[in-house]
């Protein structure tokens, strides 16, 4: 009896439908987790709607870089790009309008960790729109 080596070919697989951007989406995903949830304790005292709604978009946003990374689907990247476009949003309400309870960031544009979330949540509605328009592209091409 003569015995064959066993060897194993690990190729990598490609999936046409996954993007290599959504490991860029998860990494950008954890930075508005982190820069949130390291407020979570401050906020929940001056206005506990906003340390709860912190609170949220940390775990909401850290479930989102999981789905991502480990099932992609158009649906994930549009609620990425969502939550994203609505935390930009309420950013912006807050020091130009202002939010109640949270008067002293009236026009406070300079708040350390606002730099980081905000590029991390500009980047997250673009690159959503990106891989979404490419993905439309993509359908009515074939």
């Amino acid at each position: 009896v003569k015995e064959t080596p066993m060897t194993t070919t690990f190729a990598p697989s490609y999936d046409a439908d996954r993007s290599a951007d959504r490991w860029t989406a998860a990494l950008l995903l954890l930075v508005v987790a982190g820069t949130h949830l390291v407020l979570v304790p401050d906020h929940l005292e001056e206005a506990p709607y906003a340390g709860w709604l912190f609170l949220a978009l940390g775990v909401v946003s850290v479930a989102l870089a999981g789905v991502l990374v480990l099932r992609e689907s158009p649906a994930a990247w549009a609620l990425a790009g969502l939550v994203s476009a609505a935390t930009l949003a309420a950013y912006v309400a807050s020091r130009t309008v202002g939010l109640p309870q949270l008067g002293d960031d009236l026009g406070n544009w300079t708040e350390p960790m606002s730099f980081p979330a905000v590029a991390a949540e500009l980047m997250l509605v673009a690159l959503s729109v990106t891989v979404l328009r490419g993905r439309v592209r993509a359908a009515r091409a074939t």
